[in-house]
């Protein structure tokens, strides 16, 4: 079977590559090497002319050949004319073990940038902010005060501990969503709570409905189980029911994920007359639901979640966490659940871990009482933040169209006319990584846009819009982009 990796498929896997050091076209075959070294790039799998590639790096025809000249002449690749530039052979003769893609998935690049870490590079795959003030007295207060009772205990709870459970149904009721501890499920942050959900609901060729756009993070977390995905469209109100039902109609999903409260990457707040069509319409489909509301909004007024609008009949998980309001490093989140979903979910977190660290699931339960205040506060600066960059944007990208986000971390933009893979390549060679839109729909559409997060201090969002302007200009400058407007 002849395999060929389009110009996208390539640049995915040479991930960031431009910020080495070196002329352009050394840095580019060096990461090629990389690629067929560690099996990314097998023996016989054919490359993207260079043409094709050279138009999506958004770099002279010159470089890409010069590139694929110095991969030849030590023997990685060959060409024969008609048949194009092909993987020689690897260059260790060690075969590779399983590395963590998912096949046709869209978020390799964003989980690499976690796992490098921070640099030079201003990431907006990061939509992150330190940690609130009050952790560090609560954690003190936890040492002084919690510390005897919790390490006299076993230690094991993978249900959650008992205490950290009752404040989160405290914390749903709150919400107008009825809930006791034992339809409560603690897990390492909302990913795992989705993941585990993913691992009860889906085998090889399940359905699952998705958002179009949405988080490429979870789109991958239902690749790697075996899923296909359906995206539906959003509008005003969040995701369209009309679009929902002709997916329950057309085949029955094995799950719905949805994000209702200020939706990733849109901020968009879900109506309660959709939240309660959706929840009617899952009912008499017989598909389970699994909302996540890990997100913090930009004002007050968030309606319920989902599962307060579902019947008796209806299976909607609720998924929330401390992320955003208080720190993503303190890996705490939950799920809420009918109790005998519960029960379940908390067999598979048994299996992965046999429950969520003791110490942090207790620094947990004394914050989330302050919820609430927590994340007032944080919602405050988020919009001097918001109005801080949309000003820039305005001032420098006058083309660039947004609706404002009800809450959330990011801008959605609409770039004019113009590939946002493109954009990418160049906004990474000025110190910018983008997430292009076509990484969050599952069909690889929206690809005009790019997710802008505004969570950076206003320093770091003045220089990232700077940077931003130097590569919109160099892109104006070049071959490919030559009408392209600001």
């Amino acid at each position: 079977m002849d395999r060929y990796r389009s110009a996208e498929e390539l640049v995915e896997i040479l991930g960031d590559w431009v910020t080495a050091s070196g002329p352009l076209y050394a840095r580019l075959a060096a990461a090629v090497e990389r690629a067929i070294d560690s099996g990314d790039l097998e023996t016989g799998e054919r490359l993207p002319s260079e043409r094709d590639l050279a138009r999506t790096l958004v770099v002279s025809r010159a470089t890409v050949a010069a590139a694929y000249d110095g991969l030849r002449g030590r023997g990685l690749v060959d060409s024969r004319q008609g048949s194009g530039t092909r993987v020689a052979h690897r260059a260790s003769g060690h075969p590779p073990g399983a590395d963590g893609r998912v096949p046709g998935g869209r978020a390799t690049s964003i989980f690499q940038r976690f796992v490098d870490g921070p640099g030079e590079v201003i990431s907006l795959a990061y939509a992150i902010e330190g940690p609130v003030p009050d952790l560090r007295q609560a954690l003190l207060d936890l040492v002084r005060e919690d510390l005897p009772h919790l390490t006299a205990d076993a230690g094991y709870h993978p249900r959650g501990l008992p205490a950290l459970r009752a404040a989160v149904a405290a914390h749903l009721g709150g919400l107008g969503l009825p809930t006791s501890p034992d339809q409560v499920l603690v897990t390492a942050g909302a990913s795992q709570a989705i993941g585990l959900a993913a691992q009860m609901y889906l085998r090889r060729r399940s359905a699952v409905v998705v958002e179009s756009p949405g988080w490429p993070g979870c789109f991958d977390v239902f690749r790697a189980a075996g899923a296909e995905l359906r995206g539906v469209r959003l509008d005003e109100e969040g995701a369209r029911a009309d679009e929902i039902e002709r997916a329950l109609n057309d085949r029955r999903p094995s799950l719905m994920f949805l994000m209702p409260t200020y939706h990733n990457p849109t901020g968009t707040l879900m109506s309660a007359a959709r939240r309660a069509r959706i929840a009617r319409l899952a009912e008499r489909h017989g598909v389970p639901v699994l909302e996540d509301n890990a997100y913090t909004g930009l004002a007050g007024g968030t309606p319920p979640p989902i599962a307060a609008f579902g019947g008796a009949g209806a299976e909607i998980l609720t998924v929330g966490s401390l992320a955003k309001a208080v720190w993503g490093g303190l890996r705490i989140g939950w799920v809420r659940a009918p109790a005998g979903a519960a029960e379940r979910l908390a067999r598979h977190k048994a299996l992965a871990d046999l429950g969520s660290p003791v110490l942090d699931q207790a620094l947990a339960a004394r914050l989330l009482p302050r919820l609430h205040e927590l994340e007032a506060r944080r919602s405050a600066a988020a919009r001097q933040r918001l109005d801080h960059l949309t000003g820039l944007l305005r001032e420098r990208f006058p083309a660039w169209r947004w609706t404002a986000p009800d809450g959330g971390a990011a801008l959605w933009i609409e770039l004019p006319r113009i590939d946002a893979r493109s954009f990418a390549h160049v906004a990474l060679r000025h110190g910018v990584e983008i997430v292009p839109g076509a990484a969050m729909d599952p069909d690889g559409g929206h690809d005009h846009y790019i997710r802008l997060p505004f969570t950076f201090p206003a320093e770091t969002l003045t220089e990232l819009v700077d940077r931003l302007g130097r590569a919109w200009a160099e892109l104006r400058r070049s071959a490919s982009y030559p009408d392209l407007v600001l």
